[in-house]
């Protein structure tokens, strides 16, 4: 029950704060500048304000710090907060550039690297000094020791999958709906596998947390969306599910949990390769994938809803997938 309340906490906290955020940002005329090189029904759009991520990175927090306190879990979640808070910087400096200063490059993508490899490396070696280098492999109790290829293995994913959030973010509804789906399971999982990880019950909090806030958010970010979470909410957000995964030793897990961010990440690199192969040729019509499907005559809630269903039978195969562990 504590992790429901833990989400519910998280749900009216941005439920209270978000109408007088979204009034705030439009008064002072933070709203990110337009990007021509965008699908044609992005460049039509009234652009809402941005950064909306703040106030979801404050209900996680306060919520899951709430409940851990009466748990006596804090220590995991200020850890796994590293992680989290550590993405939200780096996305919070990238959207301060675009909405504050009108420069829509934002932050240069080499600092934009360095930063989340800083913030990967530094979380990897605090996990590999407490629980060592081995990870759980799916549908078995067996791990596996990554030793030495931990520490460049783990930072790589940190920054893989900052970013692919930070790609997934592109359609109005998408990126709050799949990871309503997605945290909502990573918690279920931390609650089944309980014993033989570190902090099961502070990272269920987090995660559920997670889920009560972005259900507030999509309210107010669905078609036509009121308000963008931003870079500032997506590197929150993959920092938060990339922590809680390699808190949990279930790394492979990100890859059902969150598969269509890592599908935007694999279009985009993809439609590159294929580009410069082919001397201009496009596999697709636009990357990351979403607007190729956006391109092709889909809805945003369409995407939105197709994207989430495909999140929640992948969120199933997850959950069997740990069956083994908590046994």
């Amino acid at each position: 029950m504590l992790e429901v309340l833990s989400g519910a906490i998280a749900l009216v906290i941005v439920l209270l704060l978000m109408p007088g955020f979204i009034k705030y940002m439009k008064d002072r005329g933070m709203i990110q500048p337009g990007y021509d090189l965008g699908p044609d029904s992005f460049k039509k759009k009234d652009k809402p304000p941005n950064m909306g991520g703040l106030i979801i990175a404050l209900a996680v927090f306060v919520a899951s710090l709430i409940i851990s306190l009466v748990s006596g879990n804090v220590n995991v979640l200020l850890l796994l907060m590293v992680a989290a808070f550590g993405g939200l910087a780096i996305g919070f400096a990238d959207d301060f550039i675009k909405d504050v200063q009108q420069h829509h490059d934002g932050l240069r993508p080499r600092y934009k690297l360095i930063g989340q490899t800083v913030v990967g490396l530094a979380f990897s070696l605090i996990t590999m000094n407490l629980q060592g280098t081995a990870i759980h492999l799916p549908f078995t109790k067996t791990t596996l020791d990554l030793s030495y290829a931990y520490l460049p293995l783990m930072t790589l994913l940190y920054v893989f999958m900052t970013n692919s959030a930070n790609l997934q973010d592109g359609v109005d509804g998408l990126m709050s709906s799949v990871t309503l789906a997605g945290s909502a399971a990573l918690g279920a999982i931390a609650l089944i596998i309980k014993g033989g990880s570190l902090g099961n019950p502070s990272i269920a909090f987090a995660c559920f947390a997670l889920t009560g806030a972005c259900l507030g958010f999509l309210l107010f970010n669905q078609h036509p969306a009121r308000i963008y979470m931003g870079d500032t909410g997506s590197m929150f957000i993959g920092g938060l599910l990339t922590g809680a995964a390699m808190l949990l030793r279930l790394q492979i897990w990100l890859l059902p949990l969150c598969f269509t961010m890592i599908m935007s990440s694999v279009s985009v690199i993809v439609q590159r390769l294929y580009f410069k192969a082919t001397g201009g040729k496009r596999l697709i019509k636009m990357s990351p994938i979403h607007h190729h499907f956006e391109m092709s005559g889909w809805s945003e809630n369409k995407i939105a809803r197709r994207y989430t269903l495909t999140i929640i039978v992948l969120s199933v195969l997850a959950a069997l997938a740990a069956l083994p562990i908590a046994s």
